[in-house]
């Protein structure tokens, strides 16, 4: 007789393998399939090159020093006498560590405070930061590759929608949702008002565009160097701690244009282009860029230089302009850093998924490393509505690849100003992606929260499973609209088909065992929350009815019927105990069952 073949299985040939993203390596994936973590180099946390693949840069912020600093025999750099610093990058260069690269640290468990130091030294890392905001109540953040992949959330009034008090409350709602940093945008209605009460209510970093600002009141033709400067000072002292300065796009990038399909799609870029074709000169931000390095770096003011000339639809991606204006980014990098300014790169918004790694690492390449922030990017231009989705897609592929920040876009891109749910939708599509992008680099960490989240899920351990979610109050009603007892099976499956049920009563497997998640089945979940109850009105599926006995528990004073939810069915109870539990009337305060 022929002896069986091994079913030990196949032997397959695993990639070379980069950190654990569970601090505990739990589980029985092998780990990330990225490079090995290089914090203090170019690489950092980073996906493998694909071949081809342009390589980082040799230099960093070091090769591009102040002209009057002097480099001693052991390596160190030193200031000219009576030199006091003021940026980060500044006293990154000095050596010294920071109130706020040691905030930086506590945040980021991954990285000591020294570390944090090494990177902004390096240029690799930014920590915007206005001396003016830390007043006002900023919790200083990082935005590197080193760190964790941060998301960006745009608003600001327009001048048909909205106004400073909404314009709050959607900080104040971004902020709660997750978003590292916020944009004020707007071009409407008191500007210097909005910027001025987003600031001082935000935890958060906060950027800006200053030309919408400039040219509030005057043509763009009007701008010259007294109005750019006056403007930036204003927004400065105000605390803004990042600014968007479209100096890229040069006279000699506009011919690359012509043939584009949808021209110039930055607001910036556009008015610039306007403005050089009017006066038959080169971009007034290239010509005064010194005179504004020497402002911003007063109150540690974060550059992040504009992309004016980025595509705005895939035909015109990875196009000669966009290539143009990159190059000259990297020039405009340099060129800060000289003078003691952070810098970023602001990135593309519309480019097919096979060229986002290319982008990215052509960014690493001609700007030094200096962190990258990047609009999605779409990956497909025909899903009005649901960009944020065609957008995320494309983002962790960009923060894969090396994007050190994720601008979110909402499901209003293109159509409109985003409302109060749409930034709520656009922050947590990017939270998704930033978190897979991080969890794929195998940063230390980034796994923990879903690796718990799996373990209450295997002990069906619903309360601790939405506890561990993002968004409890949605996954708590999404739950309770099929099923609002919380036993060993959800709606999805049943009973007799949970293979998470079946699986846990494998007495030889660990799944579902974990004694911190153990849990007494079944019982009612607690009345829906008003957050809830608006998720559950929102969705249309279930009656007004359904819903208000599912808030109050008082179905049977409703005289609701089973309606939509399902049949309860446990092997932890009889179906007549769990079916009762289900329908029983409870007392709206204490949610104790009536007598």
């Amino acid at each position: 007789m022929t002896p069986p073949k091994s079913r030990s299985g196949p032997k397959f040939n695993l990639p070379l393998l980069g950190g654990n993203p569970s601090t505990d390596a739990q589980g029985t994936t092998p780990g990330s399939f990225a490079n090995p973590g290089q914090v203090g180099g170019a690489y950092a946390y980073s996906s493998p090159d694909t071949p081809g693949m342009p390589p980082p840069s040799p230099r960093t912020a070091w090769d591009f020093m102040p002209p009057d600093w002097t480099r001693g025999a052991d390596g160190t750099w030193r200031a000219p006498a009576g030199f006091v610093p003021v940026t980060q990058l500044e006293h990154a260069r000095l050596g010294a560590i920071t109130p706020e690269m040691e905030r930086v640290a506590e945040r980021e468990p991954h990285l000591t405070a020294e570390q944090v130091r090494d990177e902004v030294a390096a240029g690799r890392m930014v920590i915007p930061a206005n001396k003016v905001h830390l007043q006002h109540g900023l919790d200083p953040m990082c935005i590197g590759r080193a760190s964790q992949t941060k998301i960006n959330a745009n608003m600001g009034a327009s001048p048909v929608s909205s106004g400073i008090h909404e314009e709050v409350e959607k900080l104040h709602w971004a902020e709660r949702w997750g978003a590292d940093t916020v944009m004020d945008l707007s071009t409407g209605g008191d500007l210097d008002a909005t910027r001025d009460a987003i600031v001082k209510n935000a935890s958060v970093p906060i950027g800006t565009v200053p030309i919408y600002s400039m040219i509030i009141g005057r043509q763009i033709e009007d701008l010259d160097r007294e109005i750019v400067l006056e403007s930036l000072e204003h927004q400065a002292q105000q605390g803004v701690d990042y600014f968007t300065i479209h100096a890229g796009v040069l006279r000699e990038h506009l011919p690359f244009v012509k043939d584009r399909l949808i021209g110039i799609v930055s607001r910036g870029g556009s008015l610039l282009a306007k403005w050089m074709l009017h006066h038959g000169r080169q971009n007034l931000m290239y010509e005064i860029w010194d005179d504004i390095c020497e402002l911003m770096r007063r109150t540690d003011v974060t550059f992040s230089i504009g992309d004016g000339l980025r595509p705005g639809g895939l035909a015109d991606a990875s196009d000669r302009a966009q290539l143009a204006e990159l190059e000259t980014l990297g020039e405009l990098t340099e060129r800060a850093w000289r003078h003691g300014c952070q810098v970023m790169i602001e990135g593309p918004g519309h480019v097919p998924f096979d060229q986002i790694e290319f982008n990215m690492k052509l960014e690493r390449r001609l700007c030094h490393g200096a962190p990258f922030y990047v609009l999605g990017p779409l990956v497909t231009d025909i899903f009005p509505g649901y960009d944020h989705i065609t957008s995320c897609i494309g983002a962790t592929s960009a923060a894969y690849h090396g994007a050190s920040m994720l601008c979110y876009v909402t499901p209003k891109e293109h159509l409109g100003l985003p409302k109060k749910d749409d930034v709520k939708q656009g922050v947590i599509a990017y939270k998704i992606a930033a978190h897979a992008a991080d969890v794929a680099l195998g940063i230390p960490g980034t796994r923990d929260r879903d690796d718990e989240l799996t373990k209450a899920r295997a002990a069906l351990n619903w309360e601790k499973h939405f506890e561990l979610s993002w968004d409890p109050d949605t996954a708590r009603a999404y739950h309770d609209e099929d099923l609002d007892v919380d036993t060993d099976f959800c709606a999805m499956c049943g009973h007799d088909w949970c293979s998470v049920r079946i699986s846990k009563e494998i007495t030889e497997f660990v799944s579902g065992k974990d004694e911190s998640y153990a849990w007494e089945l079944p019982k009612v979940s607690e009345a829906l929350s008003s957050e809830q109850r608006e998720i559950l009105e929102k969705r249309g599926v279930l009656t007004p009815e359904e819903i208000h006995r599912l808030a109050g528990k008082t179905r049977r004073a409703m005289g609701a019927d089973v309606g939509k939810q399902a049949a309860c069915h446990s092997d932890a109870t009889s179906d007549d105990t769990a079916h009762e539990l289900q329908h029983r009337e409870l007392d709206p305060v204490t949610l104790e069952p009536l007598a």
